[in-house]
């Protein structure tokens, strides 16, 4: 079992060879210990990041400009590839994940799953701030509604896949790349399962998302997309009924108004009641449509 172990890295020059070493102490020690090798994909950074990581004995390949997190996700996979990995191990810089859980997640792969993923809250967190932490539990409550598969930490940054998901599960969104993994996996069948793990202080502070609050934003609107692309009926059912019972709303408020005082007119209104209906009942049917081609 070939084992690419990979770092992204963006200006992590004070924490990336702690983070090599950890995993060598760690590596070194199991049965692995001649069948992996360490990848740290430098997103563009300005600093020492690719030196210190290839003064570290690690394989480095570096973008030419910071690309951000789900293109960086992107170029590990392909980079891992051509490697000839097995097994592909996804890890932070910034050392919150533990060295020392990694062979939990390789035992998981051994034993058949497809993909394992390290869940922070079904282990200990040390620290995460408070807004972060909701954000995260949200995002995971609709991803284990669109799949009816329960998943407690979907945002996890550490996680070991399959060469099969590698290649059978594409990755396309811009922010939502480790939402999706889980999404596309879990609608093909392949076979997944979280494991507790430690979640530390930073050794620093995290370089990889620039503003947390756009990124934020963005991120809930892939999830959207993403809603739309695996649940089609739900999403454009829902928005189709809104509009619905809308038009019904104010066409309930046209009849009363007439049985009450006999006034007719109010012609914007009646339009918009009418456009109203009409659009939603077409909106649902789209998700009708959609959902079929998607079962096809």
């Amino acid at each position: 079992m070939r084992i690419i172990i990979t770092i992204p890295a963006h200006n992590e020059e004070k924490n990336i060879g702690k983070v090599i070493e950890s995993i060598k102490s760690v590596m070194g020690l199991t049965k692995y210990k001649n069948q992996y090798k360490i990848l740290v994909v430098n997103d563009g950074s300005k600093d020492r990041t690719a030196e210190i990581a290839k003064g570290h004995g690690a394989i480095v390949y570096s973008h030419p400009y910071n690309y951000g997190l789900a293109e960086t996700f992107r170029t590990e996979i392909q980079k891992c590839l051509e490697l000839k990995a097995d097994v592909i191990l996804h890890i932070d810089a910034d050392g919150q994940y533990l060295a020392s859980e990694i062979p939990t997640l390789l035992k998981e792969i051994e034993n058949g799953y497809d993909l394992v993923l390290g869940s922070r809250f079904m282990g200990i967190i040390e620290e995460m701030p408070t807004l972060k932490r909701l954000g995260n539990i949200a995002f995971s409550k609709v991803i284990s509604n669109i799949t009816n598969f329960k998943i407690t930490d979907c945002q996890t940054g550490f996680r070991a896949f399959t060469k099969d998901i590698a290649t059978g599960v594409p990755v396309i969104s811009t922010h939502t790349y480790t939402q999706e993994q889980i999404i596309r996996a879990i609608k093909q069948k392949y076979k997944i399962k979280e494991v507790p793990v430690y979640f530390a202080r930073r050794y620093g502070k995290s370089r990889l998302i620039k503003n947390p609050i756009e990124y934020a934003i963005k991120a809930w609107i892939n999830i959207l997309r993403v809603y739309r692309d695996y649940e089609p009926l739900k999403f454009f059912g829902t928005i189709g009924t809104i509009s619905v019972i809308m038009g019904l709303a104010i066409g309930l408020w046209l009849f009363t108004l007439f049985v009450t005082t006999g006034v007719v007119g109010h012609y914007p209104s009646l339009i918009l009641c009418f456009l109203l209906i009409t659009t939603g009942i077409q909106i649902i049917l789209f998700g009708f449509l959609a959902d079929m081609k998607k079962n096809q």
